[in-house]
């Protein structure tokens, strides 16, 4: 059996907990055994509560003083390209968390420059959870036939004040209130790249984006009309400042086809047609799974040597449908 890689991880903050708990469940596969993180009060929370022997004020004296194997990059995204060219620069490999960059020329740079330096992978986890594999295969196995429409929606009231004055999306992520670029860039990435996996290539035909909430610099509300390849409609709809909706993230998505239909309603995934399927999930389970089988496939390419399902040539035709997001709807050139 070979022995388990040594991984480096690049940020202690909110989401590094849950890449550290799916690190741990592949502990004879690959481990951590040092974390680097600015705040030495974050990196000594992680380094005690995952028992990791080894902790440091900066990427730059991990990489010198550490012998490692693989770098998972966990930090905030204005230091993903520069964390990404320290560490193609020792030819390790690379999990960054998403955005590669702030934009998509950045990101095309970066990917350009250090292909022929590591093997890089982007982080983007949400098509990894088990409803959308399970609706994925759904597909591949033409349950519902050719696929006539789609629609995405996404309502929260996560930006809007609860009964306590707090807005809970903001108590969770403070960054996003100074995200110029906040609903598409942050959060509907992950919807775009997941209707993409699902739907095969897509293009954006128009797109209105709007901010609600006073709080923000960035959009909170978004409708964003998509083609697939075969002519298909695709409505993605979504507000982070919906009333009357809770401020958790629940996705709700209807794809029709001319032999059935698949439709998610937050914990449940239904099929129905010709071969009619019924599957109920624990959304707490799939949020931290989608971390669990993205470190997982990670760490199985590397020792099979075979392709990242979201290397950056595929992360690239994502950030496309962010960028034109932005461009259509000519919401920066209004701000």
């Amino acid at each position: 059996m070979n022995k388990p890689l040594h991984i480096g991880l690049i940020g202690a903050g909110m989401v590094s907990r849950h890449h550290l708990i799916a690190w741990a469940g592949i502990a004879d596969q690959a481990r951590v055994v040092a974390v680097a993180d600015p705040s030495a009060e974050n990196a000594a929370r992680r380094a005690t509560e995952f028992e990791i022997s080894r902790i440091y004020a900066s990427a730059e004296a991990m990489l010198a003083e550490t012998d490692l194997d693989a770098i998972d990059i966990a930090a905030p995204r204005e230091m993903h390209a520069p964390l990404v060219r320290l560490a193609a620069a020792k030819r390790l490999p690379v999990l960054c968390q998403k955005p590669l960059a702030p934009n998509l020329q950045l990101a095309a740079d970066l990917a350009a420059e250090v292909r022929d330096l590591t093997r890089l992978m982007v982080h983007e986890n949400w098509r990894f959870r088990g409803y959308y594999r399970d609706a994925a295969a759904w597909l591949r196995e033409g349950r519902i036939g050719n696929i006539k429409q789609a629609q995405l929606t996404l309502l929260t009231s996560g930006v809007l004040p609860g009964p306590d004055g707090l807005c809970p999306a903001l108590e969770r992520q403070p960054f996003m209130r100074r995200e110029k670029r906040m609903l598409v860039a942050e959060v509907l990435i992950h919807h775009l790249d997941t209707l993409r996996m699902l739907l095969g290539p897509l293009r954006v035909t128009a797109a209105a984006l709007s901010r609600s909430s006073e709080q923000l610099v960035g959009e909170d509300g978004a409708v964003i009309q998509l083609q697939a390849g075969n002519g298909a409609g695709i409505t993605v709809f979504a507000s982070f400042a919906a009333h009357g909706h809770p401020a958790t993230q629940i996705d709700r998505l209807e794809i029709l086809g001319d032999k059935g239909a698949i439709k998610l309603d937050g914990p449940q995934l239904i099929c129905s047609g010709v071969t009619p399927q019924q599957r109920v999930y624990d959304l707490a389970t799939e949020y931290q799974g989608s971390y669990n089988r993205t470190i997982a496939h990670f760490v199985q390419s590397l020792r099979d040597n075979t392709p990242f399902e979201t290397a950056p040539q595929d992360n690239l035709e994502t950030l496309r449908l962010v960028e034109d997001c932005y461009r259509m709807s000519g919401w920066e050139a209004l701000q």
